[in-house]
């Protein structure tokens, strides 16, 4: 057989000859590698399964959420258990308070309560050894009262002065002392009942600039200032002198006295009308920077005045 039959009776079997030339394995003409298998990179979707969607937010679309429970918020007005009201007001733990539950040192409106889960409502009377609880912190707000407000925290005298001091705080805070209706100046807020006993008894020095319907007589003025009785009852007051640069029917008068129903008292005993009553300083606050019909919170700096008068 000769080479040219050999070279065609490898063609025909598809394989090369002897003397067939290798191909080249030059750039392009080398075999595809076999793509390896792509690495397991984690957790891999369920073909089964659907595919997430998220929206803009990031919220996830499609999932099935459990249903969320719906919270019943408590209602202040059905009362808050007693431990509880004991904590807030800072005298011990809610623990401790269980303790001197049980030991009949807690009574509620006068009478001891030694049950575990005894509920009270806010306006409860509760006493620690005698002592009255406050769940609140203590509060104390100056308001300069403008005309046409009533000193109460009563609905039924229309305009009162707590609807000047509404967005003030959220504690159950009442006016101390008092000023008439027409009566303009400073009056003072406040939660704490220990306070308000204390200065109830002691009185707070408040000045007043007062207008008489006319001139008050020097004599007059004298006996003020001296002190005298009426209906059996004994009148004094702090200081009382004209105004500067006034007329002589302007008075300031200086008295330690809660209500201003007093300075009507004393003029009208002597033939005197108020005309204008403006209560200029309260212990140791005064105006400065408090316009008419604004409130603020006293600092502590005031506060620690108030424990020296």
């Amino acid at each position: 057989m000769s080479a040219q039959d050999n070279y065609d009776s490898g063609r025909g079997s598809n394989k090369p000859g002897k003397n067939a030339r290798k191909k080249s394995m030059a750039r392009g003409n080398a075999p595809l590698k076999s793509e390896s298998p792509k690495k397991n990179t984690g957790r891999q979707q369920d073909p089964a399964k659907p595919k997430l969607k998220f929206d803009k937010t990031g919220k996830e679309i499609g999932r099935r959420e459990k249903p969320v429970k719906e919270v019943k918020k408590s209602n202040p007005e059905d009362g808050i258990r007693l431990n509880k009201y004991i904590g807030n007001s800072g005298v011990c733990s809610r623990r401790e308070a269980d303790t001197f539950i049980a030991t009949g040192l807690v009574t509620v409106n006068g009478k001891v309560v030694n049950e575990m889960g005894y509920k009270v409502k806010m306006t409860d009377d509760v006493r620690f050894d005698g002592r009255r609880l406050n769940p609140e912190p203590n509060t104390y707000i100056l308001l300069n009262k403008p005309k046409g407000f009533a000193t109460t925290d009563s609905n039924a005298k229309g305009m009162t002065v707590m609807d000047l001091v509404a967005n003030a705080t959220t504690a159950k805070i009442k006016p101390f002392g008092r000023l008439g209706r027409n009566a303009t100046g400073l009056l003072l807020f406040t939660n704490d009942d220990e306070f308000v006993q204390k200065f109830t008894k002691k009185g707070i020095p408040r000045l007043f600039h007062i207008e008489l319907d006319k001139n008050l007589k020097s004599e007059h003025l004298k006996k003020i200032k001296d002190g005298f009785t009426i209906e059996g009852k004994e009148i004094s007051v702090e200081q009382i002198s004209y105004v500067d640069n006034s007329p002589k029917s302007e008075i300031g008068l200086k008295i330690k006295h809660t209500g201003n129903s007093i300075i009507r008292t004393i003029f009208e005993h002597l033939g005197y009308d108020v005309v204008r009553v403006d209560c200029v300083t309260l212990g140791p606050l005064t105006k400065k920077d408090l316009p008419r019909g604004r409130w603020r919170t006293l600092t502590d700096k005031e506060l620690n005045m108030f424990s020296m008068l």
